[in-house]
């Protein structure tokens, strides 16, 4: 057996208890997801993902405006579906 020790994380509940019902979906429990994780990190040499701050640009935040626009108006015609 491998020479283990111990880690220890503090994280918010809520996080922790929504992590150990997906890993317990996939099979595994928090440790192996994170042993996982830390693997895959050594093996790539950095975070096994894209780490970005998604910021809208002008266009996406103006649309987003006008929609936000649109919903608000009763005299703009609604749809139930998109039949």
């Amino acid at each position: 057996m491998a020479d283990t020790t111990n880690f220890s994380v503090r994280m918010d509940k809520e996080l922790k208890a929504k992590s150990e019902a997906l890993f317990l979906e996939l099979g595994m429990n928090l440790t192996t997801a994170i042993n996982i994780f830390l693997r895959q990190s050594v093996r790539v040499g950095g975070i096994p993902f894209n780490v970005t701050v998604h910021v809208p640009n002008e266009v996406t935040l103006a649309a987003l405006q006008e929609a936000q626009i649109l919903s608000a108006d009763p005299a703009v015609k609604k749809y139930s579906n998109v039949e």
